[in-house]
């Protein structure tokens, strides 16, 4: 039987690709995002105490009461928006899930949306999925700085969204405060909407700010945030995200994401809403100087190696210049640094809509120490 024509526009994840590339010789991988630290033990401890006070059947579609008013109370304290968790929070599976939701309440057929290049592929992919249109504004390493007249250049009368995944992912780059201004401005004179992905909102690094889209002026009732507990708590599998938008808005996310998902993991919700609850800024300072230090060993050991480093502002990722390595491709260096050093990373391709991606890989540096220090030093000993 033939699959759907969607289908057929889809591809694999080059990420979950490397991912059985390095289980087959039994390598590092550093090319999934899976977090390898522990969990809170409170979010782990109220997840626990759900299931066994039998809080294991549906939650309401946009999730549990408990965790949509926390979430609403972290917005308001860290990220300065203002949402009522009754009518503007939807719960879903993942930010993932949250961004297929929206896609698919809010984007049509032959809709264009303008992503910045690098671009996480999963993005990609949700926007394909319901036959809209990507388009491309490409960001320059190692700083990843972006042109807003190409922006402008970019926005067509097909164009409906923007795209901003800040901190991103791969490239790591943290918007400033100016730039967000300049999509804002960009975005309210062409009446388009502009979905955020901050989901490693809590992972900065040297004192960099995170500004929400969503709480600058004349924002709010045009901007869908996307955020979860994924990366923040290392609860990966858990597939705890949400998305803030306006009323109408939320209310058809909440409708998509009812029928793609039902709702997230009911008792896994106790857990992360206790999670927000009990912790505190220390808990989230400390998470963000652990991955400084942890990127700060990796692109040390990339330096060494002659595979330069855009030295990521915030995420847990970092794309390295891999262009001295053998092979045309940024598949063939990948699978090269696998075989030679035992470490797994994704190719540049899966980030990038032009040539420029088969000079890079990706890596992700959310590992323990003691694999994080393993993989240093095999990328350490190519130099030999």
């Amino acid at each position: 039987m033939n699959k759907s024509d969607r289908t057929a526009r889809l591809a694999q994840s080059d990420i979950r690709a490397m991912t059985l590339a390095c289980a087959k010789v039994n390598g590092i991988n550093m090319s999934q995002g899976v977090c390898d630290t522990p969990v809170p033990s409170v979010v782990v401890q109220a997840a626990k105490d759900a299931m066994e006070q039998g809080c294991n059947i549906y939650s309401r579609f946009d999730g549990i009461a408990e965790l949509r008013q926390a979430i609403a109370v972290k917005l308001a304290a860290y990220n300065r928006i203002t949402a009522d968790p009754e009518t503007n929070v939807t719960v879903s599976a993942g930010a993932t899930g949250s961004f297929q939701a929206t896609c698919m309440a809010l984007l049509n057929p032959g809709d264009e949306v303008i992503l910045f290049e690098p671009f996480y592929a999963y993005h990609i992919q949700a926007i394909l999925a319901v036959e809209a249109t990507p388009r491309y504004v490409t960001m320059r390493g190692p700083e990843w700085s972006w042109d807003v007249n190409e922006l402008e250049q970019a926005i067509t009368p097909k164009t409906k969204a923007l795209v901003v995944n800040t901190p991103g992912n791969p490239s790591g780059k943290v918007f400033t405060r100016g730039e967000l201004e300049h999509i804002a401005e960009i975005a309210c004179r062409h009446d388009l909407m502009v979905i955020t992905d901050e989901i490693y909102e809590y992972f900065l690094f040297d004192g960099r700010e995170h500004v929400s889209m969503a709480s600058l002026p004349n924002m709010s009732e045009r901007t869908i945030t996307i955020g979860g507990y994924s990366k923040t708590f290392s609860i990966t599998g858990w597939r705890i995200g949400y998305s803030v938008a306006e009323t109408t808005w939320a209310k058809a996310i909440g409708a998509m994401s009812d029928v793609l998902y039902v709702c997230a993991p009911t008792p896994l919700q106790y857990g992360v809403a206790a999670g927000i609850r009990a912790l505190h800024e220390s808990f989230y300072a400390g998470l963000a100087t652990e991955y400084q230090q942890k990127r700060d060993r990796f692109c040390r050991a990339l330096e060494k190696a002659g595979l330069p480093p855009s030295v990521p502002q915030g995420a847990y990722y970092v794309l390295a210049d891999v262009s001295r390595l053998p092979g045309q491709t940024g598949r063939d260096r990948a699978m090269y640094l696998l075989d030679k050093s035992g470490v797994a990373g994704v190719p540049g391709e899966a980030f990038f809509e032009g040539p420029q991606g088969s000079r890079f890989i990706r890596f992700c540096f959310a590992k323990t120490h003691g694999d994080l220090e393993r993989a240093s030093q095999c990328i350490e000993q190519l130099t030999s």
